[in-house]
């Protein structure tokens, strides 16, 4: 099959880019003939939060191929991406939808081309986490061009439902990123980020936004008896919105023995370390779809702890990979202090190492290709 993947790829950055590349690369493997259109304009950068849309100091792949097109804000350009698209006569083309403002280029696209190709819809967020005027019309023009949905959380697969009734859905677990290199000992990693050997580290990985509930971590981390017990929190990631939240808490639990910022872009080269660096990786999160984290933890086999939030439930098996809470300020606590207090460490890693045979990229693709067949 000749398929076409529509998604930000390099020389952009984050984790859907490296989930939109490993995608292709997956499917060329399995013999179908994949690649990438990409965005010439993803965000105009005042609608972006970040330093910078853009990977600066990596390298473009090389085994994959990758067309940068799209410019979200110029119609018509979305006439000319749907000319190329038709011309190159894919059987399918997968749209990334993560946020409303790509309904109005993704829908016209589609639209332009449905009569010549298949188009399924990959939805890592069908409502987004934060809302915004526009957002329901938005959604709407893109999910009505589509045939099929590929959802990866029985959350996303909830919300399409309030704007589609169409049978035409797959419902497939995030798989694991591995994307970020092999794992390293703790050791190596420790020494690289210039942490100390014996320390109890928590980790926050990611961008640095409300709904992911950094600060319910930090308040948590002022716990008396977490204190007492010396467990760092490692928070590692970009801020995309105005850090005096979390700095204002720092300085007004004292915390600033207790939390190691590092709070900037993590190139990808670097992300393994962090992770391999860490005992127990923290989402306390206020919402959530699905999450990339948490795959990146198990790929890493490290134990996680997670709030009870949208399909966080559906993939982290509470007390057997580490712990479900409700966004409890004392339950997060509690559950870190029980950690490291009685050393679930060992028996939580084994439990990620059975759990994560259900996220292979062969099962994700599968299932999308399945649903393609079925359809034809």
């Amino acid at each position: 099959m000749k398929i076409f993947i529509v998604g930000p790829a390099f020389p952009l950055r984050g984790g859907l880019v490296q989930f939109d590349e490993y995608l292709c690369r997956s499917l060329n493997e399995q013999g179908h003939q994949a690649e990438i259109i990409s965005y010439s304009l993803q965000y105009p950068n005042f609608l972006f939060p970040g330093s910078t849309q853009y990977d600066t100091d990596g390298t473009a792949p090389t085994d994959i191929k990758i067309h940068t097109k799209i410019n979200t804000v110029n119609p018509f350009n979305w006439f000319a991406v749907a000319r190329f698209i038709k011309k190159q006569k894919p059987d399918l083309v997968i749209f990334r939808f993560w946020l409303p403002f790509f309904g109005p280029s993704l829908g016209t696209i589609a639209r332009l081309i449905r009569k010549k190709t298949t188009v399924f819809a990959l939805t890592d967020n069908v409502i987004p986490h934060e809302k915004r005027i526009g957002d329901v019309v938005f959604t709407k023009y893109f999910i009505k061009a589509c045939k099929g949905f590929i959802i990866m959380s029985n959350k996303v697969l909830a919300d399409l439902e309030k704007f589609t009734d169409s049978s035409n859905k797959v419902c497939t677990p995030h798989p694991m990123f591995a994307t970020y290199g092999d794992k390293v000992s703790i050791h190596e990693a420790r020494e690289k980020l210039g942490l100390k050997q014996e320390d109890k580290v928590v980790l926050f990985f990611g961008l640095i936004r409300k709904y992911k509930g950094l600060d319910f971590l930090l308040e948590a981390m002022a716990d008396e008896r977490i204190r007492k017990a010396g467990i760092k929190l490692l928070v590692a990631g970009e801020y995309y919105e105005d850090p005096k939240t979390y700095t204002d808490i720092i300085t007004d639990k004292k915390l600033e023995d207790s939390v190691i910022m590092h709070t900037h872009y993590i190139p990808n080269e670097d992300v393994r370390y962090y992770f391999c660096a860490s005992n127990l990786v923290a989402q306390t999160y206020r919402n959530a779809t699905n999450s990339g984290v948490t795959m990146v933890s198990y790929f890493y086999e490290k134990p996680v702890l997670v709030t009870n939030v949208g399909g966080l439930s559906e993939i982290v098996p509470d007390r057997k990979v580490g712990y479900l809470v409700e966004k409890d300020i004392k339950q997060i606590a509690d559950a870190i202090l029980d950690y490291f207090e009685n050393d679930r460490e060992p028996a939580f890693t084994e439990g990620v190492k059975e759990e994560k045979k259900k996220y292979e990229w062969k099962t994700f693709i599968d299932n999308m290709i399945g649903l393609y067949q079925n359809l034809k």
